[in-house]
């Protein structure tokens, strides 16, 4: 047995070393060679918070789309992992009459509020590429998918329309819910971080370029990209500030903020649901009744505002050199 045991143990390491070194010649022939691209794209971007509910998802992400543009730098480092740097500037919109006009019984006819917000965020994002890379990048598959996922820091400033002059008025720091003032919240963050979760696909056009599209969902840490929240507080410590209580409360405005729409109609039916009391005078009823200190402003208190983001891009391709062995 002991001689059996020998030659079979010496069959065996010879075996594995065979196997190794073929192994390491193929892994010498087919080793992936990094190469970086910077690119550039334009698209959509979606906001969903208390003026775009979660249970109309089709209204809430066709109804007010607005438009985005991103630039980036990505390092692939293996077949199937990279990573990216990208600067994204998105607008954001609102509109509470406009989501709301064909269901003026909702809650958020009556409030009447609406925003828009430009967001600059820079993201730094960890690329999974369904569909590996050849070793080269001029060899990389014609069609190819990934998911992508990372971090975010984005710098916001919701806004809405003032009806008297036709300007775009920073909501912040009027403090529409109270904020800064005694008794109340402190002022939110125009800084915040969000996390981008997506999935993409791209399209090889020749050895340099790439056409790619991509669908990346942002998930924030804030309920304030849009400025509403909380509580409607009290008029009085708007005392000093006449705009401020006027972007606070819009719910007894008769005329629509963008369309200049009249809300008669649709707030009688609102009055009729809500309070029971048919009238020809609404106005008067919201204002008795609703927007009241203390009454909520916000209609998703334990949801925070999300937005999406789709782009159309191209990518050029930066090759890496290729160092060959010097002459001896």
């Amino acid at each position: 047995m002991r001689p059996i045991s020998k030659r079979l143990s010496f069959l065996l390491v010879l075996g594995l070393l065979v196997v190794t070194y073929n192994t390491e010649a193929q892994v010498r022939r087919g080793t992936f060679i990094p190469y970086s691209t910077v690119g550039f794209g334009v698209g959509t971007s979606n906001y969903y918070g208390d003026m775009a509910s979660y249970t109309t998802p089709l209204r809430s992400t066709f109804g007010m789309m607005r438009w985005s543009v991103t630039g980036n730098y990505t390092r692939h480092f293996t077949p199937r992992l990279a990573a990216r740097a990208s600067f994204t500037y998105a607008r954001i919109a609102g509109d509470d009459y406009k989501m709301n006009k064909k269901d003026p019984t909702n809650i958020r006819y009556a409030r009447n509020l609406s925003f828009r917000n430009d967001l600059k965020e820079f993201a730094v994002e960890g690329i999974f590429k369904l569909t590996p890379d050849n070793r080269s990048y001029d060899r990389r598959p014609q069609f190819s998918a990934y998911l992508f996922g990372g971090v975010a820091v984005v710098a916001h400033n919701p806004k809405a329309l003032d009806t008297f002059d036709g300007n775009w008025v920073k909501l912040q720091s009027l403090g529409t819910e109270g904020q800064g003032r005694p008794g109340y919240d402190k002022p939110y963050s125009l800084i915040q971080f969000a996390i981008p979760l997506g999935i993409g696909v791209r399209y090889k056009i020749n050895d340099r370029f790439d056409m790619g599209a991509e669908l990346g969902f942002r998930k924030t840490f804030t309920d304030y990209l849009d400025d509403v929240a909380g509580n409607y507080a009290d008029p009085a410590v708007f005392a000093d500030n006449p705009l401020a209580l006027t972007m606070a409360n819009k719910s007894t405005e008769r005329y629509t903020v963008k369309k200049g729409v009249d809300r008669t109609e649709g707030l009688k039916q609102f009055v009729q649901t809500a309070y029971n009391i048919q009238t020809e005078d609404p106005f008067s009823v919201v204002q008795q009744n609703y927007g009241t200190a203390g009454y909520a402003r916000g209609t998703s208190p334990n949801l925070k505002d999300n937005y999406l983001i789709g782009t159309v891009h191209i990518n050029y391709i930066i090759p890496s050199q290729i160092k060959c062995p010097p002459l001896k």
